[in-house]
């Protein structure tokens, strides 16, 4: 009896801590602000695009770059070869490039085993621009997608993260990757509304370069293969007197495609799990782990049900009814902002299936090698 209750305790904590997380992101959401000036930044700006065996997207993405409507002598491309091993690098250098383009190729011994985050303190490097901007070789960018972020951008911001979204191929497992990853840009919005900057993507990120170096940059990070946007965000938060915003704008919004198959979904978010093991906040680690351990709990107390008592089936359904009705209502809430509302469509489908999802991605995560863009990656 004493064990049931300790478990029925523990369950109850659990879940009361992810409905409050989850209520932090709900009142954050509201506490965004989208009504900001139009003015452009006085700063020139660098993008900066590190690229490694890109050959099929490269050329879409320096369209939609050199398209952008912004003063040309106000802003560089700078692109940054990671190695790559197909015709990336040979399709932009054939190009009749604009003036304010540049390409350049990371060094073999240059930090080696850094590999993107290499590659994007190399074009730090070779940039002048006082506001940094990064996105990714697979993206698409709208027109004013430049204009829209760093409009945000005044004197007292040092980082800005801006929205990304999976373009759906019409298929369910597109649709339900576009739903999971709006999902955690909606979440990562919120959390910055709320003062507590945790996650964001660096295919849609914009910086100072004083607060970059302010930080040391990437020196403290150059070991791992991760962590040039969301662990870079948090030290500018932690140790800086910059304000963290987030682009709340849909002409903001960064387009690329969802993975075309299981594995690489796979491998993709093992990847993003594994950069929770260097938050630099301690408090923000627990607070991640009862996270972890409230998903796990939903595969627990089923189980338990049948080994200790019945009475863990009925915690299981108030648990997961919790999970549903909270994040529908974020959901809800961040699409109305930020996206399609056909994005919910596959919802209760990818409820069901994130659990398990998250588990197996957040443990091996942790504790197993990494692969990215062909490399396997060692701890």
């Amino acid at each position: 009896m004493m064990i049931e209750n300790i478990l029925f305790l523990i369950f109850l904590i659990l879940s009361i801590h992810y409905v409050i997380f989850l209520s932090k992101v709900y009142s954050g959401l509201s506490k965004l602000k989208n009504k900001v000036s139009e003015k452009i930044p006085d700063e020139f700006v660098s993008i900066i695009v590190p690229f490694r065996n890109e050959e099929k997207n490269i050329l879409n993405t320096y369209s939609s770059l050199t398209s952008q409507n912004y003063p040309q002598e106000k802003f560089e491309i700078i692109f940054v070869n990671d190695s790559s091993d197909d015709s990336s690098f040979q399709l932009l250098d054939n190009l009749q490039k604009n003036a304010n383009v540049f390409i350049y190729s990371v060094p073999k011994d240059y930090s080696a085993n850094a590999h993107k985050k290499r590659a994007i303190r190399f074009g730090i490097e070779k940039s002048k621009g006082e506001i940094i901007v990064t996105t990714d070789a697979d993206c698409i960018h709208k027109k004013d997608w430049l204009k829209n972020l760093l409009k945000f951008m005044n004197k007292e911001t040092g980082f800005v993260s801006g929205p990304v979204e999976f373009i759906s191929k019409g298929n369910l497992f597109s649709k339900m990757q576009r739903l999971e990853f709006a999902g955690l840009v909606i979440t990562g919005a919120g959390l910055i509304g709320s003062e507590n900057p945790i996650i964001c993507n660096a295919a849609n990120i914009a910086y100072r370069k004083k607060a970059f170096d302010e930080v040391g940059g990437f020196t403290f990070q150059m070991s791992l293969s991760s962590g040039d946007d969301e662990l870079l965000m948090q030290k500018i938060y932690r140790d800086t007197d910059y304000k963290i915003k987030f682009a709340l704008d849909k002409d903001a919004i960064v387009s690329t495609e969802a993975n075309p198959t299981l594995k690489d979904f796979y491998h993709q978010r093992k990847r993003w799990a594994s950069k929770g093991l260097f938050y630099g906040d301690h408090l923000l680690l627990l607070k991640l782990v009862l996270i972890f351990l409230f998903y796990l709990s939903l595969i627990i107390q089923p189980i338990i049900g049948f080994i200790i008592s019945t009475k863990f089936f009925f915690t299981f359904i108030i648990s997961f009814l919790f999970k549903i009705f909270a994040e529908y209502l974020v959901l809800k809430k961040g699409t109305t902002l930020l996206f399609d509302f056909n994005i919910l469509k596959p919802f209760l489908i990818t409820e069901i299936l994130q659990v398990p999802y998250i588990l197996v991605s957040g443990f091996m995560g942790m504790f197993g090698n990494l692969v990215w863009k062909d490399r396997k990656i060692k701890r």
